[in-house]
Order: C-alpha cells, then sequence, then structure tokens
C-alpha cells in the first residue's frame, strides 16, 4: 500500500510540474475567414504551446465575412463584424454573436443584428462588457450597441458617419479602449487621423475629446494600434506608408508624436501595406506585419517606449493580415490570406525574433486569429 501511495504520489506531481511549465497546456484558438468562397466562416482550433501542434477541432457559421471577432467576458458568447455592404437583405453590414460551450464542442447563432453604412472591420467590447463598438470601413462610420443582461447586442445607442476632409474620404479601421479603461481611440484609414472618445455610459454616446483628431502624415493610412502595459504609449500601424508611429499618452494633451519607423527591410523595394500590432507578452518586442514583403517586423521596446529594429521574418505564406501569440508566448501564429494558410513561427525568448516555421494548417482566406 505505501508504494503504491508513493507511486501515485509521485504521479501527481509530476502532472502537476507538467502543467505549470506549460507542457501539454492545450489552448483554444478561434479564427474569422472570409466566406466569399464558401464555407462556414468560424474554425476553431486546438494549439499545444508545448510543441505547436494545431488541429481543426470545431465550425460554426457566424454569417458572410466574419472578419474581426471579440469575446464577452460575462458570458460564452463570441462577437463577429460581418465585413459586408448587404446584410441580411438590409443596406449595411452586420454583426453575429454566437454562443459556445465551455469545451467549444457546440456554437450556435443567438442573433444577428444589422450595421447602418457597411463593411464592419473591426469590433470591440466595453470593459463592463456593456457596450460593443463596431468601426465601418466603406462606411466611414462608427456604431454603439448596447448589451442586454446577457450580453445579447440589445439596440444601437450611437452611430457617427464622418464627412471627408481635403478631399479624403472616411475609413474607419480600429476602435477599443485603453488599457486602463477610460478612453476610446479611433483609427481612421481615409483620413489619416486618429480620434479620442469618453462614453457616456448612461446614454451609450460617444463624447469627443479631440474635435479634429490627431492628424497624421497624408497618407498613412492608420489601420490597427496597441498600447504598453501601463498606457503610457500608444504604437499605431500605418498601412499605407509601412510604418509604426509611436505616441505619448497623457490625459490632459492627448497624444504627442515620439517616433516614426519603417515596417520594411532595407533591401526591400517592392509594394507593401502594414497590417496588424501586438506586443510580445513580455512587452520588450512589438510585432508587426507586412502584406507585400511578407514578413514579421520585430522591435526592440526601449524603457523610453521607443523602437529600434531587430529584425525582418518571413510570415510563411502570402499575405499576412492578422496574426496572434499564443499565451505561452512562444508562438506567433500569422493568417495569411491570399496562400490560405496559418503558420506558426517560433519566438526566441533572447533576441525576440520569430524564427523557423513549426507548422502550418490550411485555412481558406483567415483574416482573425483570437486566442481565447
Amino acid at each position: 500500500m505505501r508504494s503504491f501511495n508513493f507511486i501515485s504520489l509521485f504521479l501527481m506531481a509530476f502532472t502537476l510540474i507538467l502543467f505549470s511549465n506549460g507542457i501539454s497546456a492545450q489552448n483554444i484558438l478561434v479564427t474569422g475567414r472570409m466566406t466569399d468562397s464558401g464555407g462556414k466562416g468560424i474554425n476553431i482550433f486546438h494549439f499545444n504551446s508545448s510543441n505547436a501542434n494545431i488541429s481543426l477541432f470545431s465550425k460554426a457559421d457566424a454569417g458572410p465575412n466574419p472578419s474581426f471577432l471579440c469575446f464577452s467576458k460575462r458570458g460564452n458568447l463570441i462577437y463577429a463584424a460581418n465585413e459586408v455592404s448587404n446584410f441580411k437583405g438590409e443596406r449595411g453590414g452586420g454583426v453575429t454573436t454566437l454562443e459556445y460551450s465551455e469545451d467549444f464542442s457546440r456554437i450556435s447563432k443567438v442573433k444577428e443584428i444589422s450595421v447602418p453604412n457597411g463593411s464592419p472591420c473591426y469590433i470591440s467590447i466595453s470593459p463592463d462588457n456593456k457596450f460593443l463598438f463596431v468601426a465601418n470601413y466603406t462606411g466611414g462610420s462608427v456604431t454603439v450597441f448596447k448589451l442586454d443582461n446577457n450580453g445579447i447586442p440589445e439596440k444601437i445607442c450611437d452611430s457617427i458617419k464622418f464627412k471627408s476632409n481635403s478631399g479624403k474620404i472616411s475609413h474607419a479601421h480600429m476602435i477599443s479602449y485603453d488599457p486602463a479603461g477610460k478612453n476610446i481611440y479611433l483609427t481612421d484609414f481615409g483620413l489619416d487621423r486618429i480620434m479620442i472618445y469618453k462614453l457616456d455610459e448612461i446614454t451609450g454616446k460617444l463624447i469627443s475629446l479631440n474635435e479634429n483628431g490627431i492628424a497624421l502624415p497624408s497618407g498613412t493610412g492608420p489601420r490597427h494600434f496597441v498600447f504598453n502595459t501601463d498606457g503610457s504609449k500608444m504604437y499605431v500601424i500605418g498601412e499605407s506608408k509601412s510604418t509604426v508611429t509611436v505616441f505619448k499618452v497623457d490625459e490632459k494633451s492627448g497624444l504627442s508624436l515620439l517616433q516614426t519607423v519603417t515596417t520594411l527591410s532595407e533591401t526591400y523595394k517592392g509594394t507593401s501595406y502594414g497590417a496588424d500590432i501586438h506586443l510580445g507578452n513580455s512587452g520588450e518586442f512589438l510585432y508587426g506585419s507586412n502584406r507585400g514583403e511578407n514578413s514579421i517586423v520585430t522591435f526592440r521596446v526601449g524603457s523610453n517606449g521607443l523602437l529600434t529594429v531587430a529584425g525582418h521574418t518571413s510570415c510563411g505564406g502570402d499575405w499576412p493580415r492578422n496574426f496572434a501569440i499564443d499565451p505561452s508566448g512562444k508562438y506567433l501564429l500569422v493568417g495569411n490570406q491570399r496562400s490560405g494558410n496559418i503558420s506558426i513561427l517560433d519566438i526566441d525568448n533572447k533576441s525576440g525574433l520569430p524564427s523557423n516555421t513549426s507548422g502550418k494548417v490550411d485555412l481558406n482566406s483567415p483574416v482573425c486569429l483570437k486566442f481565447h
């Protein structure tokens, strides 16, 4: 009996060590894809952080072109932005809400709701899980939805359509809160500006904090952004000029420009467009994707928040529209839209550089990758 107890305790201890070291860590990767060629828009993968093994687990119908996703912290809900100009027979885009079981074995539609102005390309949720924010690219607008007590979109409580300015046409691209959950930031690709808002939590209306916005150099095309951990720096990737712009964030003065750096290699002379941007888990490295050069650029983040180029790595496919870093921080997974695959890149824990491709999985037109 003693021998049995000793062996049992040893096995239990060994198992705990394995899990504490991230071995056999099974993560859920939720992906959105364009459905113009048919098929279901949501694909769920199991991703193992110990060996980079990835396997398709389930699929779900989230309506046409679920190009961006976010999750509710209040319930088992996924919100998908349907990037179309006609949704359910109505002019405009859509938002589809899905409910999933704890193990993701069951995913079902809960509600579909139309979005005015069309082609929503980004969706995010308020920290209190009471509101959804949608950026509409073609429609040049933003929409705010009130969520009911179950997290289901209830009604539109605000919609702002931006006017053309100096011959430029608005293309709202990303809308999201800062890390502190105080202010809401919006990048407008077409107008080359960043808007800052507060939310009236009673009415759900957006209150502008900078009426004319923060202007970027003409043709920058601000797309996605990310903040450092304490929210003191904001990093914005420019699609058209393939740049990252660094801003100092100040509650009183708003944003102050600190630095602009290229995302492209010195030797690359072709056409390329910046796409996605993320901080590594440690906060020491910043990553961006280049569609055209088909690379991932790595920046080292200095103690002052400024960037220096660490290197460039092949994205493992064509047109890296979106990417995600796994919870362990060991892998960078890239959604290559044109080549129809997700590539898995190792991240060197010292240099921060993604290196060899640990694996690939075929997926037609992947455009959004989110770890749950």
